[in-house]
């Protein structure tokens, strides 16, 4: 389990191929990398790397969830169409609420870049006292669908979905987030803002 002011994020990269080693894994460290760059407060990571097989992705859900205390679980691959794409279903499963506003925001940034993006059936649930989302497979998208979009001079145009993610984390008692906001500004109502920690 985590302390209680550390983040504990599982990050699981859901692919055949990649879980084969027939290719190498781009998911998770394009995560991790992210996180390094995005986060102020405390945090550290879970990383599983599985083959698209539904009770597999359910087993690693409920496992990061359940015994390992995972606040945030964030999947990549296998949400597109394909017979073999099942991570949807699989978070459905372990699921105890729906989240549909992060699938409706995900798929509505990628849709400024390619029109095959209304294919996506990313989800985002909660379980027990965490939050689970389905994210892309490649690390561009990873990157412009936590970020958002914005213009040549830094100013939001599309909100990236993390900035709703401390908030949610907070809500379900998890512990406080803070963010650089020079690459992602997170969002709560006023009454629910601390004082910023002194480095």
């Amino acid at each position: 389990m985590a302390a209680n002011n550390e983040l504990l994020v599982g990050l699981v990269s859901i692919s055949d191929r990649a879980s084969a080693g027939v290719y190498r894994d781009e998911g998770i460290p394009a995560l991790e990398e992210w996180f390094g760059r995005s986060l102020s407060t405390p945090w550290r990571t879970e990383t599983r790397l599985i083959p698209d097989e539904q009770p597999v992705i359910e087993a690693t859900l409920r496992e990061l969830v359940d015994v390992t205390g995972c606040h945030l679980v964030l999947t990549t691959g296998g949400t597109g169409p394909a017979l073999r794409d099942v991570t949807p279903e699989a978070t459905l499963a372990v699921a105890d609420k729906l989240m549909p506003g992060f699938g409706e925001q995900m798929r509505r940034i990628s849709l400024e870049f390619v029109p095959t993006a209304i294919l996506s059936r990313q989800v985002a649930v909660i379980r027990k006292s965490a939050l689970i989302i389905n994210l892309p497979g490649q690390p561009k998208s990873i990157r412009e669908t936590l970020e958002g979009l914005k213009d040549a001079g830094g100013k939001s145009l599309v909100p990236g979905i993390f900035a709703a993610v401390p908030y949610c984390i907070d809500l379900i008692g998890g512990p406080y987030i803070e963010t650089n906001e020079a690459v992602i500004k997170a969002f709560r109502p006023k009454s629910a803002i601390r004082p910023r920690a002194q480095p």
